[in-house]
């Protein structure tokens, strides 16, 4: 595998924060090996002989999606249980729980599919630093476009503080299946290098009026059966790798995970008051510079 021990090291933590901040992991995937020179690692997507970093950047979902069940167990617990309970009983009752955990199902099913069947080829369409810098903009200006109607929604509120102005949208049980599909057909568009899966997710749950907090909280859950999918697949295609690279793949998947933990603990807290604008201004401001790096320092590189 053409990466070192450092490199390794930092694409780990690079994937393990950015799958769960709104800044998309696939894009800073593409754009900084780029911008670093590393090879033309991030067009690297065959796993003979030593090539193999997509599916290393990919099996690195593995410690992510580990992370997210081990935050959010007792959520994942009631998923198990609310099957086993509707196959039972023959029916769910909305506006529950339970109903959070169809709805958790339900807006997976998009995104899975649509990885299936396009993923590779969106990947290899797309996958270059150049318009992974460009789609980090478009994901800015939609992060901040979703915050705006959020704002516009709460003008009438303004003379409260902000967890008061939450409290006066709707919680996650309350959404509908349809509801559930548009926001998983949201997710989808983190196939696109530069898009981030967690920011359309959270953006698509302010527009149906949830909470900051439970679309953080449903963009999390929803996204942790196909992260982990995502990983799942790309182990057999680093078969055949060396001891030495089996060491850098398991120490990546757990430092991964780590970071991953953590920056969900973090964003957990951070959206009960928080904000999307700052990560938009941050895409904005990285996606505009990696650009202008591309089209003139590193203009034939890329």
């Amino acid at each position: 595998m053409n990466l070192n021990i450092w490199q390794a090291i930092a694409i780990a933590l690079l994937q393990g924060v950015t799958e769960l901040f709104p800044i998309s992991s696939l894009g800073h995937t593409v754009i900084i090996p780029g911008l670093l020179g590393w090879a033309n690692m991030s067009t690297d997507t065959a796993c003979g002989g030593d090539s193999c970093f997509l599916p290393f950047v990919v099996a690195l979902h593995l410690g992510t999606s580990i992370a997210l069940i081990a935050y959010f167990w007792r959520d994942w617990l009631q998923v198990i249980q609310t099957l086993i309970n509707s196959v039972k009983r023959g029916g769910v009752q909305t506006g529950t729980e339970e109903w959070v955990s169809w709805l958790i199902i339900i807006g997976s099913i998009p995104a899975g599919l649509l990885g299936v069947l396009l993923e590779h080829r969106i990947k290899e369409f797309f996958a270059s630093p150049l318009l992974a810098a460009t789609f980090l903009i478009i994901n800015g200006s939609l992060l901040f476009l979703g915050e705006g109607f959020r704002r516009r929604a709460e003008y009438q509120l303004q003379t409260l503080s902000p967890k008061e102005r939450e409290a006066h949208f709707r919680p996650l049980s309350s959404l509908t299946w349809k509801e559930a599909v548009i926001i998983g057909f949201a997710q989808s568009l983190a196939l696109i290098p530069g898009i981030s899966r967690s920011g359309m997710t959270i953006a698509a749950g302010l527009g149906v009026r949830l909470t900051h907090t439970d679309a953080a909280r449903f963009s999390f859950l929803l996204g942790t059966p196909i992260i982990f999918a995502a990983g799942a697949l790309e182990i057999p295609t680093l078969f055949g790798q060396s001891t030495s690279n089996w060491i850098l793949i398991i120490c990546g998947v757990v430092l991964s995970g780590i970071a991953a933990f953590l920056s969900t603990k973090f964003l957990t807290k951070y959206f009960e008051t928080g904000r999307l604008d700052p990560f938009a201004y941050y895409c904005w401001g990285f996606g505009l510079l990696s650009l202008i790096l591309f089209l003139t320092v590193l203009q034939g590189k890329v």
